[in-house]
């Protein structure tokens, strides 16, 4: 189901809790919202939807990935970019991104995984792991 953005600074703030078995229906609607809205945007994490979870949703390559509970574990040669956000009104923003990442977190069916991304998909994916760690840019 496509749902409505959050645009609340206060609750956009929070660090989201541990994403759960519960809580699928929320990845498969943050996963529609990104869909509807993929014109403007490659990437949204569940509180962007108004669910404060550690769930996040991009564009990798032709489809979608998405990461329950995932955490940077590795991060390697840092660089200043300025990027948007559909949950953030005004223009880009200047922030520091990692041209390489390593990456720890549970796919759909809750297995764990460990992989590495670099260029776009790895700044993509640290801007929405910002979401969920109450962290704007």
């Amino acid at each position: 189901m496509i749902r409505e953005l959050m645009h609340d600074p206060l609750f956009l703030a929070k660090p989201s809790e541990a994403a759960a078995v519960d809580d699928l229906q929320i990845a498969k609607d943050l996963e529609d919202t990104l869909t509807a809205h993929s014109e403007e945007c490659v990437g949204m994490a569940a509180n962007m939807i108004g669910e404060s979870k550690r769930i996040i949703c991009f564009l990798d390559g032709l489809g979608y990935t998405t990461m329950l509970n995932p955490k940077i574990i590795k991060k390697e040669g840092i660089f200043e970019t300025e990027e948007g956000c559909l949950s953030l009104l005004g223009g880009p923003r200047k922030t520091k991104r990692y041209k390489k990442i390593k990456v720890q977190y549970q796919t759909k069916e809750f297995k764990t995984k460990i992989q590495t991304f670099s260029g776009w998909t790895a700044q993509i994916i640290q801007h929405e792991i910002d979401h969920i760690n109450g962290i704007l840019i």
